[in-house]
């Protein structure tokens, strides 16, 4: 994407292409404008204008340029934080509903890729939450607890069974989570794109906002070639917001996460490694994920940057790791390589904005954006429809803040995850 292959590596390979755009230019009015392609920006954009509204959605790149169409493509329910502890941490009320949106929202997005027809080679056989030695299996126990006690489908594994879903006997047990699945993310976001088109979206790609006024009770956001005037903003930039709602970026640590894409696998190969078709993340601090696309490729990734010192060495120890954990596969080659970022803020929880009058958005997914981004558009959508108030919301208000040490801590996790991943699967 924009000419560079460590993007969005295999899944700009393998998406349907997005729906032709241009950029802005002249003046236009709308009911809402929105800001940003991504899962936010794209489901509140639909959800809009199957509503009736006039949108218009404005891209700084392409659509799906962030996280959108850079992730491992886990449809997962919840966030990382344990069930338990969000109501000690939102408080009662927003802790129990952020629990029970995000808990369904996987359901959202499996029921708009059955809606509109969206081909991205979704997987509905859940996740396996892998537990690394005893620690993490103490981890993914409480966190199976914490979720059975709410009704929630979830199955802890044993050693032996984990072995015979993964593949591997690395780990001492996991949590299958049967909510959940795996899609091609890119592909998910160019679809939700399409889909958006046909509802009526006026979508404009290679468009950044620069500057917004506002007249009265509208308001005028403005690009280097156009200007859109609407009732509503939603800020729904994230982890890669510039410009006006660069406050959205500095209010999160960005810490850098690739994938590497091995090439197809043979069928016998894809009968012995994730022969269901799971998508898998494990315990470890500087954790590591994988799943299966639907032509057998292996998808495999952990935290680090791929540039500078930091290709080589996070390559070299994906491919150590994976004959490690698979030894059948032998030396391993990669197709495709790629990476983004991820947005942390200081809780690990998303937060609600409003910017000024009639300006709001969701942002800091840490790393859960696909269920979550999806499910806090349409909320966003039924927030300017009147179907419900921001007293109802899964989520305080609260106002952006830096943390401390942002840019020191940035550089600490994209310089520790290559010491670790240096010295890490070497023996």
């Amino acid at each position: 994407m924009l000419n560079d292959p460590r993007s969005h590596g295999l899944w700009e390979k393998t998406a349907p292409q997005p729906p032709v755009t241009s950029s802005l230019a002249g003046a236009v009015s709308a009911d809402v404008v929105v800001v940003g392609g991504g899962y936010t920006g794209l489901s509140s954009s639909l959800h809009l204008a199957e509503a009736g509204s006039k949108v218009v959605l404005l891209e700084a790149k392409e659509i799906g340029f962030g996280g959108a169409g850079r992730n491992v493509g886990l449809i997962n329910a919840g966030m990382w934080v344990m069930p338990d502890d969000l109501p000690g941490v939102l408080g009662p009320v927003y802790g129990e509903r952020l629990l029970d949106l995000l808990g369904n929202a996987p359901r959202l997005v499996m029921e708009l890729i059955a809606k509109h027809g969206i081909a991205c080679e979704l997987e509905r056989n859940g996740t396996l939450h892998v537990a690394v030695g005893a620690s993490g299996l103490k981890e993914i126990e409480n966190r199976a607890r914490q979720w059975a006690a709410l009704g929630a489908p979830v199955t802890l594994l044993d050693a032996a069974g984990t072995a015979k879903r993964v593949g591997s006997n690395a780990y001492t047990g996991s949590l299958l989570d049967m909510r959940a699945g795996t899609l091609q993310p890119l592909a998910y976001a160019r679809g939700l794109a399409h889909a958006a088109v046909r509802a009526g979206v006026c979508i404009h790609t290679s468009s950044p906002v620069i500057e917004t006024e506002r007249n009265g009770n509208r308001w005028t956001v403005k690009t280097a070639k156009g200007e859109v005037t609407a009732d509503w903003i939603i800020v729904a930039t994230d982890a890669y917001s510039t410009g006006p709602w660069e406050e959205v970026r500095n209010e999160q640590v960005h810490l850098p996460y690739f994938n590497l894409a091995t090439r197809p696998l043979s069928d016998n190969l894809r009968g012995s490694i994730l022969a269901g078709r799971e998508g898998v993340w494990d315990t470890k601090e500087i954790l590591s994920s994988y799943r299966m696309d639907h032509a057998g490729r292996l998808v495999f990734g952990s935290v680090g940057a791929l540039r500078n010192t930091g290709l080589g060495i996070h390559t070299a120890w994906a491919k150590r790791s994976l004959k490690k954990l698979f030894p059948q596969l032998g030396d391993v080659e990669f197709e495709c390589e790629w990476y983004g970022k991820i947005g942390m803020t200081d809780n690990a929880l998303p937060r609600f904005h409003r910017f000024a009058p009639n300006v709001v958005g969701f942002s800091g997914y840490n790393g859960r954006g696909i269920a979550p981004g999806t499910v806090f558009g349409r909320t966003l959508a039924r927030l300017i429809l009147g179907q419900t108030t921001e007293a109802d919301l899964p989520l305080p208000l609260t106002a952006p803040s830096e943390p401390s040490f942002r840019a020191v801590k940035e550089v600490w996790y994209e310089a520790g995850a290559q010491v670790a991943h240096f010295a890490d699967a070497r023996f």
